[in-house]
């Protein structure tokens, strides 16, 4: 074990914790019952108790196993925005004894009919402003049902706080295989008893890679609960706590710290559905929050906004996050501002958020932080496969409670994942880095072909095979550009065929990638070139190409 950082171990936080061996589920039942007036969630002028919550998740686990047929083990798509009905559908999709499979709201019809069809899904619960683009699933072959839930009906109608537009959208058409959430809940169906177990598989968050096709990470009740558990432990978190919930809760950052470690502590959500600095820095003073997790985009909008002042964040107890860097002036700022230092972690969706974090009592910036409770990371060389020692750059590995158990329905790339070390099962990260003399782990490179767009992680061959269904393109391939306020950006550098060279521009590209993927993943940046660099066994160079943008945004920084 590499042990260098339990010299400089956080006073009062254990080595070891022991974890709890309850379903996920069974911490909201806990938390209603010490609770149960307590606000759980605020949501726009609207609150909801432990007791509500409890309430609304179980009578919603009875009409997907009375009405829907939901089984133990069933997959159920979660299409959401944060909303109290996400954190409701996902708690009766586990009271249900089934999986929750949570999907990325900017994803559009292409992308989902990969998840339906993956997972064996054949049950969603969507927002309402998404049922346009789900709604072409349902039939034999896809979904047999889509619950729908509109945002609106849990904020307060008379509140002063500014709503996105999508709240006001007119109810669905009724039409054949679609339900409404108000229709659901009003059935008062009671579930039947809550079988699962710490070892029942929970939730299945999809990650792509190198191979296109996203794949789905089986996590267990136990894996998501060592995340929640050793969260709380590691920032002595309790009931007291307020967060504000912004970063997305079908990510697992946003599933793990902020919906899942909050109910496990009893502690209050602050919801937001959209990102808004000035509805976030109303809503920071409103409710006093004490903790917020965030990507350092935001933090960069919220010193940006007109209305911010140097006691705007006073009620905050403590702030970090992770996807990204967060820029050494930034972090500066910040710590003048509030005496706050920016806590990054890292984690994967194969490791249900953190394995590594740095604590407020001892920070370094632009850090990934130590191994966590519990945890052991590793460095090695990703060839030979051999243990390498302070300051020398490999690929990162970790083992811990929190590694997923393998990919759905992908035994070999499951295989390919992990290693065995001293008799432990380490999961290969993809991330080459290095540790210093005190054991703080840093970021050198990717092992793996990804790009990150504020915190968003995109997979260039996912992007292409999407982009080689456009009339045009001859060929495509996809490498990230730097980006001021992103990080990085995505670009496509394009070969089209020959009787469209000439006639179709870079915007048209753009706009045909809008259509057909995610905001996120689109091309940001379109270049042209005659034809793409190949190796002699016919392959595309991709490496060089990235290579190439890299000295060029070097040469002009």
């Amino acid at each position: 074990m590499q042990d260098r950082h339990f010299k400089h171990w956080p006073m009062g936080v254990p080595r070891q914790f022991p974890l709890p061996e309850t379903s996920l589920y069974y911490n909201l039942e806990v938390a209603a019952a010490r609770y149960a007036r307590k606000t759980a969630i605020f949501y726009y002028g609207g609150k909801l108790s432990y007791a509500e919550l409890r309430a609304q998740a179980d009578t919603l686990a009875g009409y997907l196993q009375q009405d829907c047929g939901l089984r133990r083990g069933d997959r159920v798509l979660l299409y959401m925005q944060n909303s109290p009905q996400f954190i409701i559908a996902y708690y009766a999709i586990l009271r249900a004894d089934a999986m929750v499979v949570p999907v990325n709201p900017m994803n559009l019809t292409g992308e989902l009919a990969h998840y339906v069809a993956d997972a064996g899904a054949k049950l969603a619960i969507c927002g309402q402003e998404l049922l346009p683009r789900i709604a072409p699933l349902l039939g034999p072959q896809g979904l047999a049902r889509v619950i729908c839930a509109n945002y609106a009906d849990y904020i307060d109608p008379g509140t002063d706080l500014p709503l996105p537009d999508f709240f006001r959208l007119p109810a669905p058409a009724p039409a054949p295989g679609i339900v409404g959430w108000r229709e659901a809940l009003a059935a008062a169906r009671v579930p039947g008893p809550h079988l699962a177990g710490p070892d029942d598989l929970a939730a299945l968050p999809y990650t792509s890679g190198t191979t296109g096709n996203p794949k789905g990470c089986m996590h267990t009740h136990r894996t998501l609960m060592a995340t929640v558990a050793l969260a709380g432990v590691w920032s002595r978190g309790s009931a007291d706590d307020v967060t504000l919930a912004v970063v997305p809760f079908f990510h697992v950052t946003g599933m793990q710290m902020l919906m899942n470690g909050s109910i496990y502590l009893g502690a209050g959500i602050v919801v937001m559905t959209r990102w808004d600095r000035e509805l976030a820095l109303k809503l920071i003073v409103r409710h006093q929050v004490t903790s917020w997790i965030n990507i350092p985009t935001m933090v960069i909008d919220l010193f940006a906004s007109p209305n911010f002042k140097s006691d705007s964040l006073a009620s905050l107890r403590g702030i970090a996050g992770g996807g990204a860097a967060m820029p050494e002036a930034v972090a500066k700022r910040l710590f003048e501002l509030t005496g706050l230092e920016f806590c990054e972690g890292y984690g994967l969706t194969e490791t249900a958020a953190p394995t590594h974090s740095n604590h407020p009592s001892r920070p370094k910036r632009q850090c990934l932080g130590i191994p966590i409770c519990n945890t052991d990371a590793r460095v090695i060389d990703p060839d030979t496969l051999k243990e390498l020692g302070s300051g020398e750059t490999g690929e990162i590995i970790s083992s811990g409670p929190q590694v997923f158990t393998g990919y759905w329905n992908s035994p070999d790339a499951t295989r390919a994942a992990f290693i065995e070390l001293d008799g432990k099962r380490f999961f290969r990260t993809g991330d080459l880095g290095r540790y210093d003399e005190e054991g703080y782990f840093f970021i050198v490179d990717r092992l793996k072909r990804m790009i990150n767009a504020s915190g968003f992680k995109v997979w260039p061959a996912e992007v292409e095979a999407m982009m080689y269904a456009h009339p045009d393109i001859q060929e495509a391939c996809i490498i990230g550009a730097r980006d001021a306020y992103r990080g990085e950006t995505v670009k496509a550098v394009v070969a089209l065929k020959a009787a469209s060279r000439g006639v179709v521009r870079a915007g048209d590209i753009i706009e045909w990638c809008k259509g057909h993927m995610a905001a996120y993943k689109c091309p940001q940046i379109v270049e042209f070139v005659d034809a793409l660099p190949k190796s002699a066994t016919g392959k595309v160079m991709w490496r060089a190409l990235q290579e190439q943008e890299s000295a060029q945004a070097g040469s002009t920084a």
